[in-house]
């Protein structure tokens, strides 16, 4: 990205910023004579003013601009209410909102005044460094939009230079390195991110599996990282047919593709990331309803996530093995679609009784989790827009989780709080497991309305071959129809830093 960013003491050259952001919090509003300022004596008064009034309540990303007047160097204040004790995900969430307020005020010269109170609750909390890396990320990705193929194309609005500016000078050198080092951090974490948005917003005649293989190739060999691309032959030669049955209906045939980081050659351990890879979903025979379909361009969020991801670790290089493996087809109904009551051998040759073709992200991702066995994944985490049913569970604000292994879930869970989104564990009772027993193969891919997101999970899990294994159903959370916080409309990126947390910050 080519924001500048920088951390230091107020600049001689404050007279360029075209705006000024300056987080609040309600204490600071109700403070008497003697306080310390916040901006400016009388725009000071302005905004305590519109606090009596109940105007600006500095509640949680509630934003007052102000026209300076000419009392200020810049011409625009923006105020935004935070709570000092509130976190990465508080500071996050203050940005976010910040940086909408710049976009209508088209303000790409700015400076954060960061007061002693915001400084010392964050480094209290989190340290000095996610301190800047949440407030980066913040910014960035709530100015992220979808960009549109239109004739006569605009540019997105971006940040050019932004400033942090400690009110409190004597911190300002102190933590300069690692400010520094959490605005690098923001900025590769909101590059992942922004990745896993643009693949996924792409409209389905453009990303084909065809196409988003090649996408991986692209940043495979940009970061110097090994790439299998299996195409339907060699797909059939290793007999892959969860992948093949689900992509047959297709005239875009379907793909493996296999991504190796190699940053512990002398380790046997290894992560395995699988993301669901299914470009287009109609629903094969069985049929999805046409309100909606169109938003099934995002049933591939969570191959976009792990290629997301895999950038940023491609540039960070951790000391870690990574296997990331996506499964990509088309789900399409065709003379030659897989129907009701077919049967397919899976890579592992188990057998599955197809009762549902619109179940067809499980089938793709069996195949993902034994191709990633096979090349030596030890533990293995899958993200997948699986089931409606967990948006009916948990609506937009968490995704699901599956698993077989309590400890490798609760790293999964430590690093999305660490990056600020919200995972829930359900239930992986043994009773479930009889939804999904078929009379005519090992499985069925569907248990039935009921417990649906669990049973779909537990599909999956059973090609892990009793290797740790965390299923992330990001069906509810991918994508959106309205922006909130740093999340934009349409494709989200979820689950991109929660993996990179995982990876490079494990424990």
């Amino acid at each position: 990205m080519s924001v500048q960013f920088t951390y230091g003491t107020r600049s001689t050259e404050q007279a360029a910023a075209e705006a000024v952001i300056r987080f609040v919090s309600k204490k600071e509003l109700v403070q008497g004579e003697g306080a310390m300022p916040i901006v400016q004596p009388q725009i000071d008064d302005a905004l305590k003013a519109q606090y009596a009034k109940g105007l600006f309540k500095a509640d949680a990303e509630q934003v007052e601009v102000m026209p300076t007047l000419g009392l200020y160097p810049a011409a625009h204040i923006v105020f935004v209410g935070h709570d000092e004790e509130a976190g990465a995900s508080g500071l996050r969430l203050a940005a976010a909102a910040a940086a909408k307020a710049l976009k209508k005020l088209r303000a790409e010269k700015v400076q954060i005044l960061l007061p002693d109170a915001v400084l010392e609750g964050a480094y209290a909390s989190i340290g000095a460094e996610r301190a800047a890396q949440a407030l980066t990320e913040g910014l960035l990705l709530a100015l992220h939009v979808r960009q549109p193929l239109k004739r006569e194309q605009s540019e997105r609005f971006t940040l050019k230079e932004v400033a942090f500016v400690p009110q409190g000078a004597a911190v300002a050198a102190e933590h300069a390195t690692l400010w520094e080092s959490g605005i690098a951090k923001g900025k590769l974490y909101a590059e992942g991110v922004n990745l896993a948005r643009d693949l996924t917003n792409l409209p389905g005649n453009d990303l084909t599996p065809e196409r988003l293989a090649y996408h991986a190739e692209e940043m495979a060999r940009e970061l110097d990282l090994e790439i299998e691309v299996i195409d339907e032959w060699s797909a059939a030669e290793q007999r892959m047919g969860g992948l093949l049955g689900v992509g047959q209906g297709s005239i875009n045939p379907p793909r493996m593709i296999v991504i190796h980081y190699k940053g512990n050659p002398g380790s046997e351990e290894a992560w395995g990331l699988i993301g669901k890879g299914i470009t287009f979903d109609t629903g094969g025979i069985s049929l999805k309803r046409a309100e909606g379909m169109q938003e099934m361009i995002s049933d591939m969020g969570g191959a976009a996530a792990v290629l997301g991801a895999m950038r940023v670790i491609g540039e960070l290089k951790p000391a870690i093995n990574v296997i990331a493996v996506i499964p990509t087809a088309e789900n399409m109904p065709s003379d030659r679609a897989i129907k009701p009551g077919d049967v397919l051998r899976m890579m592992s040759g188990h057998t599955v009784e197809i009762v549902n073709t619109d179940a067809e992200g499980r089938l793709v991702l069996a195949d993902g989790l034994t191709t990633a066995i096979t090349r030596g994944a030890t533990k293995l985490v899958d993200v997948a827009t699986l089931t409606g049913a967990v948006s009916v569970a948990l609506g937009t604000q968490a995704t699901g989780a599956v698993t077989n292994h309590e400890e490798l879930f609760k790293q999964v869970q430590a690093a999305s709080e660490r990056a600020g989104e919200r995972i829930w564990q359900l239930p992986a009772y043994p009773e479930y497991k009889k939804q999904i027993k078929s009379d005519a193969a090992d499985l069925k891919n569907s248990g039935g309305r009921y417990a649906g997101t669990i049973t779909g999970g537990l599909f999956i899990g059973h090609f892990a071959e009793g290797l740790p294994w965390v299923h992330l159903d990001i069906a509810g959370t991918a994508w959106l129809e309205s922006s909130r916080g740093w999340e934009t409309k349409g494709a989200t990126g979820v689950m991109v830093r929660t993996l990179i947390e995982l990876i490079v910050h494990h424990e």
